[in-house]
């Protein structure tokens, strides 16, 4: 769960209240066409700085929940996990972020690396590129501004997978993960890299592609995962408030985080091992239940400090503070499930 800037928590209550249209024009387009301004500089992938998360150093990728017994074990993982970031830049000057800004790197290394990115370092070695995020608002623009701005930063995402292939692997298996604007790149990169390649799809063990449309026949041979121990496979979801229908990301497919089935069928909240708040501070085991209704995974989570809560609106308004936790709500089951299948890929391997 991402802790917002109280211009963005503003922002998205007047999006709740007003019609959609009028707070899209005031508060997130870019005032200027895609075409006629000057995109930021690509980063160059060999300088450090151009990475939120390397297993090499210390950043917010190491960190565990502060009241909890959780280590960061990175120094001993065998296998690698290339994370990609969700939005973290929201605003109207340009179509896409620029990675110099040490404002936009703090707000995402303690946002989303520190509260999505950590969950995987008692698997494996984190690797989280920074790129030229496309700006919220290229996911709602009709015109061809926002898919340019969407293409730019996959050309980011690419470059930074093809350097960590050529420097960082070394063979090793990898899992990759994503959330929101990063599980669309992510999602592009198995199309591209594995959907047809069987010798790199070797070192795949399974890819986390949560929070983003990812549709039932997505990939040629990229399967959802059918259980908690299949590997070569996705998982994916998308979280909202129970009896909520939201239009966001259909039509999907949905994987539950507490039994990793494909089933409709309700899965209680004494299978949630753990959730994780705002604060990073405690582990909330028992926190919700979850259960897949046409391609959206419905929950009823308590309204807490620390878990934001924005009631539906009559609007089909997306249930945004379901989506920014939709890691932060199953925490310590994808960090275990990570690591079970990791333990279930290198046995078939062996």
């Amino acid at each position: 769960m991402l802790l917002l800037p109280l211009y963005l928590r503003t922002a998205l209550i007047v999006l709740l209240l007003l019609p959609l249209n009028s707070c899209i024009r005031l508060l997130l387009k870019p005032g200027r066409e895609f075409e006629k301004y000057s995109p930021p500089p690509a980063p160059d992938y060999a300088q450090a700085g151009n990475w939120a998360a390397l297993p090499t150093r210390h950043d917010s990728a190491d960190a565990v929940p502060r009241h909890s017994t959780l280590r960061d074990e990175q120094a001993t993982a065998t296998v690698d996990v290339f994370f990609v970031h969700p939005t973290t830049y929201y605003s109207p000057r340009n179509w896409n972020a620029d990675v110099r800004k040490k404002w936009l790197n703090k707000y995402t290394d303690r946002s989303t690396i520190r509260q999505q990115a950590s969950v995987f370092n008692a698997t494996g070695r984190i690797y989280a590129p920074r790129y030229r995020q496309a700006t919220l608002f290229s996911f709602l623009d009709k015109e061809p501004n926002g898919q340019k701005a969407l293409e730019l930063a996959y050309s980011d995402v690419r470059a930074a997978f093809q350097y960590y292939l050529a420097h960082y692997n070394q063979g090793r298996p990898f899992i990759i993960a994503g959330h929101s604007q990063g599980t669309d790149h992510a999602t592009r990169l198995l199309h591209e890299f594995f959907d047809k390649d069987n010798k790199l799809r070797r070192q795949l063990v399974a890819a986390y592609l949560i929070g983003f449309q990812v549709k039932p026949n997505e990939f040629l041979t990229i399967k959802p995962c059918a259980d908690s121990l299949a590997t070569d496979c996705f998982i994916a979801y998308n979280t909202s408030d129970a009896g909520h229908e939201s239009p966001i990301f259909q039509p999907s497919i949905a994987v539950n985080p507490l039994t990793w089935t494909l089933d409709s069928t309700l899965a209680p909240a004494s299978l949630n091992r753990g959730a994780v708040s705002i604060r990073f501070k405690h582990v909330h085991p028992n926190f919700t239940d979850a259960q897949i209704h046409h391609g959206q995974l419905w929950v009823n989570a308590p309204r807490l400090k620390g878990f934001p809560h924005f009631p539906p609106s009559g609007r089909k308004a997306l249930s945004y503070s379901r989506h920014i936790a939709d890691y932060a709500l199953f925490y310590m089951n994808i960090r275990e499930n990570s690591k079970a299948r990791v333990r279930e890929w290198q046995m078939r391997k062996q």
